[in-house]
Parts: C-alpha cells; sequence; structure tokens
C-alpha cells in the first residue's frame, strides 16, 4: 500500500452543498472506502466558496464548512483524523489512519481579513489561496485583474500567515500577486494544484520561470489532475506524465508533489475517477523506470519536508 500526500481537494464542498454527500460510501472522487488497502493518504481539504454566487457573511459560510469537516471527521474517526503539524500525519499514519489538514481556497472567504485568519488558524488551517478565480482585497488572480500583484493588505497578510506558521498558496494567484508574494515571503511557500504552462498552456500553470523561483523558495509543486489543466481532447496519465517530465528537467526533484484537485475537477484522465488512481501513476512512473525512491518522494516526501518545515 502507498503513502500519498496530496495537497487539494474540493471534497468539503460537496459534502457542504449535498447533505447526504460524505467523504465515505457516497461516489465522490475522494472516498475512504475507495481508497481501502489501495494508499494511505495525507489529504489537504479546502474550504472554498464562490464568492460571486453566495450571499452571505463569510464568517457564516466559514464555520459551516467546519462544522461539515468536523461531522465527517466524526462520522469516520476510525479511518481518519485532524492533522496540524508533520508529527501529527506521523502519528495517524502509525495508527493505520488517513491525515486530515485544512486549507482555505480563496482569501474572500476570510474577509481578507487578519481577524478571520487567525480565526482559520485556531480550526487548523495550515494553507491559504490568496485568491481563487476573483480579484479580492490581497490581489488579482489568474482570471481577474492578473496585472494586479499583491496590495498593502496581501503584503501584511502573507507575513502574518508566516508568522503563525501557514503556508501561501499561489496556486489561482496572479502572475504579479506570485512574484509579489515570492518578494514578500521569508518561508517556503505552496502551489497545492498546479502544472506546466509550457506543456500546456492556461493562465493557471506555472511559466518555468515560477517553477524555477519555487525551486530556489524550497517550496512545493501539487501535479493537478484536472484535465483542463493537463491538455486537450482525450487526456491520459501520459500527458499527465508530460507535465511531471517537463518540471523534473528543470531541476524539481524535491519540489513536485501531488494536488488533485479532487471534487473539483468536471473531467480527469481517461480511465480515472478519484484519489485512488494515483495509485495507477505510481506504477507507470515505475513502468517507466523512475527509481522507486524518488517516486516515492513524489507522493509524499516531498510534500512532507514542506509541512514539518513550516
Amino acid at each position: 500500500m502507498i503513502s500519498i500526500f496530496d495537497g487539494h481537494c474540493d471534497t468539503i464542498l460537496r459534502a457542504v452543498v449535498r447533505p447526504n454527500a460524505h467523504i465515505a460510501g457516497t461516489g465522490g472522487q475522494w472516498d475512504l472506502d475507495r481508497l481501502e488497502g489501495v494508499a494511505r493518504v495525507a489529504q489537504v481539504f479546502a474550504f472554498f466558496w464562490d464568492s460571486a454566487r453566495v450571499q452571505e457573511p463569510s464568517e457564516v459560510i466559514l464555520e459551516r464548512y467546519y462544522a461539515t469537516f468536523l461531522r465527517e471527521m466524526e462520522r469516520n474517526q476510525a479511518r481518519i483524523t485532524q492533522c496540524r503539524t508533520g508529527d501529527e500525519v506521523e502519528a495517524a499514519f502509525a495508527a493505520g489512519k488517513h491525515a486530515a489538514l485544512l486549507s482555505v481556497e480563496g482569501g474572500e472567504l476570510l474577509d481578507c481579513d487578519l481577524r478571520l485568519l487567525h480565526r482559520a488558524y485556531e480550526m487548523g488551517v495550515r494553507a491559504v489561496n490568496l485568491t481563487w478565480n476573483h480579484a479580492n482585497a490581497l490581489s488579482g488572480s489568474n482570471v481577474e485583474q492578473p496585472e494586479r500583484g499583491l496590495s498593502p493588505q496581501g503584503v501584511a497578510f502573507v507575513q502574518e500567515m508566516e508568522k503563525l506558521g501557514m503556508l501561501p498558496d499561489v496556486s489561482h494567484l496572479s502572475e504579479a500577486g506570485f512574484w509579489d508574494v515570492l518578494e514578500t515571503a521569508k518561508k517556503p511557500i505552496l502551489a497545492s494544484h498546479s502544472n506546466s504552462k509550457a506543456v500546456f498552456f492556461h493562465s493557471r500553470n506555472l511559466t518555468d520561470e515560477q517553477f524555477r523561483a519555487i525551486i530556489q523558495n524550497h517550496g512545493v509543486v501539487g501535479l493537478n489532475g484536472y484535465t483542463s489543466f493537463i491538455g486537450q481532447g482525450t487526456v491520459t496519465q501520459t500527458d499527465l506524465l508530460r507535465h511531471l517530465e517537463h518540471f523534473l528537467a528543470l531541476g524539481g526533484e524535491k519540489t513536485v508533489a501531488l494536488g488533485g484537485d479532487w471534487d473539483g475537477c468536471d473531467s480527469l484522465p481517461q480511465g480515472w475517477s478519484g484519489i485512488w488512481n494515483w495509485a495507477d501513476f505510481y506504477e507507470l512512473l515505475l513502468r517507466e523506470n523512475y527509481p522507486e525512491e524518488q517516486v516515492r518522494d513524489l507522493f509524499f516526501n516531498n510534500f512532507m519536508r514542506l509541512v514539518k518545515q513550516i
């Protein structure tokens, strides 16, 4: 059974909007039952909402997500437990359980406000995407106002995250914001679910220059399983392999990790249906003669190193 550290899924959103949906047995792309005997997983579960569609106070939504997450942990306490540190992840694995960590996708869920940032930290949130696709008070995004970088408020937000021990996540961020984060950050950063723009051009993917900067920063980049960021037409796991190979050619052996975007994907590579298919990718890499130590770094060790360091 393989070990996986995956940096991004929207499974808690699915459980919020569909009250009968759970992290086990209800057909999602992240499902405890389907993982049985396949992999032990440390999963970063994102709290996400589309601020353009939901007209409720951010704090109300944040608390609803947290209550849903705690409900799922309680329902499945024999198989999964919340973790806040790398040591807790190791303890969960030693106990035969999966590990659940938390992130927030889009600073607007926190009203771009330091008070709610602290509240999220109390919940156990350890990474925050500064933006989703919408620009906000912190920065432009890859979709809206892509020319706009971090505001003074955004700089203060990143600085406070680092003081708390939280990871700034630059997936979805504008390129201008990306470089401002690199200039502001004193510690490693995260691109939780971003592929290579050189392999397939999409505003959500990273340029070679950005990827090299994350290497120098000692951060981590998670490969995204969403076909929209992999290629066009019929997309297979071999197309995803091209993104990995390009990142490795840039020197990313200790930088590339996984960030599948489970339950946030409209489409996955041909033959894939969820996180358990990382096991198929693992086998593909071994067939392609990747050293197993390098595969273990990609699947677990690189992300774990980042979490333990921060």
